[in-house]
């Protein structure tokens, strides 16, 4: 019934929509302090249904065939940002285990040992052997000392910090980072992100590779120099990695309007960009810009919701 819905909903041609979803991370178990997150089992059952409901096509391909109007029938792509080394370890051999591919989407300055400011933030909390954090001496606003007793508290202490810290100046939230870092005492993880090899890995297996920048910002906080750089700099990088074209971008956060502009919108295209993703909810039909495709991923568990969800984000067509 569900692939019967997205077929009506979705017929093929000029009328398509295109379904991507967003992801990050497949944990190889689940996560106490993100006991939501998508973790193997789930990720190994969710490439079982896909298929049955739609018609999953890499993303540069749809990307393609929604241009040129032959789309088939209730198309998906699946995405991954930012390029956890789970992204390779976990859900490659899922993926192909079904005889799928996904796009990742990588920020190049975090390869190779490397950690995202918010990874920071969560790994001190979660491995530090404080039993309380003093978010006010951390320069937090109206915020006192937090527990950490309990996988709970140190979740509530990291929602806290991340949403305190995010929106900071890129200087004032290394600062900031750094001193949560010093104040937790926790030494951190060098293989959450992948390394080269593993990029090299994924495009040899079939993934395709986009671009999402050096490291990460908010481009509406960059000047426009800096913002190209960030851009044409990422994209660069992996070219060289995988020595093929990266021709898709995903905009850091990616919500147009707050995380990045009209003008960050025609820097993708002049720089030489086929198609970027945003993560405004929806689906994209070929009207759209193929520069703000929309992504979407349900947050049920139970495959009868999935499914649902799903197909209630079908009927959101230009957002």
């Amino acid at each position: 019934m569900i692939g019967w819905l997205a077929r009506r909903l979705s017929p093929a041609g000029a009328g398509a929509r295109l379904s991507v979803l967003i992801l990050h991370r497949v944990q190889p178990e689940p996560d106490a302090l993100f006991p939501g997150e998508i973790d193997a089992r789930f990720f190994d059952a969710l490439c079982g249904w896909l298929p049955r409901w739609f018609r999953v096509l890499p993303l540069a391909e749809a990307v393609q065939r929604l241009r040129e109007g032959s789309l088939p029938a209730a198309a998906l792509s699946i995405s991954f940002d930012d390029g956890y080394a789970d992204n390779h370890d976990v859900a490659l051999p899922i993926l192909k285990r079904h005889g799928l591919a996904a796009t990742c989407f990588v920020a190049t300055g975090f390869l190779d040992g490397g950690l995202m400011w918010n990874d920071r933030v969560i790994e001190s909390l979660r491995r530090t052997p404080q039993e309380r954090i003093d978010l006010g001496a951390l320069g937090v606003a109206n915020a006192q000392k937090l527990p950490l007793t309990t996988p709970a508290e140190r979740r509530q202490a990291i929602d806290r910090v991340l949403g305190a810290f995010k929106y900071l100046e890129q200087a004032a939230r290394d600062a900031a980072v750094q001193a949560l870092v010093r104040a937790c005492g926790a030494a951190l993880p060098g293989d959450l992100m992948m390394r080269s090899s593993q990029v090299r890995a994924l495009a040899a297996g079939g993934m395709d590779i986009g671009a999402h920048t050096i490291s990460h910002p908010i481009l509406a906080r960059l000047d426009a120099g800096r913002a190209e750089a960030e851009m044409r700099g990422g994209r660069d990088a992996l070219q060289a990695l995988i020595d093929a074209p990266v021709p898709l971008f995903a905009y850091p956060n990616g919500r147009p309007g707050s995380d990045y502009l009209p003008e960050h919108v025609r820097l993708a295209r002049e720089i030489g960009f086929e198609a970027a993703v945003s993560t405004s909810w929806g689906v994209t039909t070929r009207a759209d810009d193929p520069f703000q495709i929309r992504r979407f991923t349900p947050w049920d568990r139970s495959r009868v919701r999935f499914g649902a969800r799903l197909l209630a984000n079908l009927r959101h067509a230009g957002g």
